[in-house]
């Protein structure tokens, strides 16, 4: 029997501009997933994600053609106002232009809205998600599903895709541990670890109450090369 060289695999459907705890889960695998050959989400966070304003939190939501198809996957969900990117930038700049190092990132991140000319979603979610990794100096290897033959069942498929990957470790987000059949993974001799999102530090936030759940960018807009010091999956 041939035994594999370590490998830690994570399988998540593609969000925007997500929080710091998703990029620590890219940070802490070899080789991240993107699920996007699951049924799309209405009022998650497949297009949409929180920043913080002088009036509080506020959305910015994608807007997508999800009228009447149920049941359509994430990587066919399409972009229904083109012109949602330079609304977008321009929240951020109002949210942010005075966060220290603003300035550092303002040129990598108006070049990514203002280009954002692509139809689907899942292609937005992956363009931004490479950018940020960048950022902050994460290099894992980032797939699709649909890159690997299908399979039915919930937890049934999630390791058929780590052992297509060939992993030896499956790290998931901790609300799945309501309907993950461990036993599987378990059967594959495939290790089930769970993402701990608890006790992360606070950061310098432009405008008070601190609130953890907001995206990723308002971290390195405020903290810029040090922002990597508030995450869990670096070296502090």
């Amino acid at each position: 029997m041939t035994t594999l060289p370590p490998k830690k695999v994570a399988i998540v459907q593609s969000n925007y501009i997500p929080w710091k705890g998703y990029f620590d889960l890219i940070n802490l695998v070899d080789e991240f997933i993107l699920f996007d050959d699951m049924q799309y989400t209405r009022r998650d966070w497949r297009n949409r994600n929180i920043i913080k304003t002088a009036a509080g939190p506020k959305w910015l939501t994608i807007p997508v053609a999800v009228k009447g198809n149920y049941f359509q996957k994430i990587k066919d969900t399409t972009i229904s106002d083109p012109g949602w990117a330079k609304k977008h930038w321009q929240s951020i700049i109002h949210s942010y232009s005075k966060a220290k190092h603003f300035p550092t990132y303002r040129e990598a991140f108006e070049n990514l809205y203002l280009s954002a000319g692509e139809q689907f979603l899942s292609r937005i979610n992956y363009r931004f998600l490479i950018a940020i990794c960048q950022i902050l100096g994460i290099d894992t290897k980032i797939t699709w599903s649909d890159d690997y033959a299908p399979t039915d069942g919930k937890t049934e498929r999630l390791v058929s895709l780590c052992k297509q990957a060939g992993a030896t470790c499956y790290l998931s987000g901790p609300a799945a541990r309501a309907y993950i059949e461990e036993e599987l993974f378990k059967s594959e001799n495939i290790e089930l670890q769970y993402m701990d999102y608890s006790a992360y530090p606070e950061y310098t936030q432009l405008l008070p109450p601190f609130q953890h759940e907001v995206s990723v960018i308002d971290l390195i807009f405020n903290e810029g090369p040090e922002a990597t010091r508030y995450m869990k999956s670096f070296s502090r």
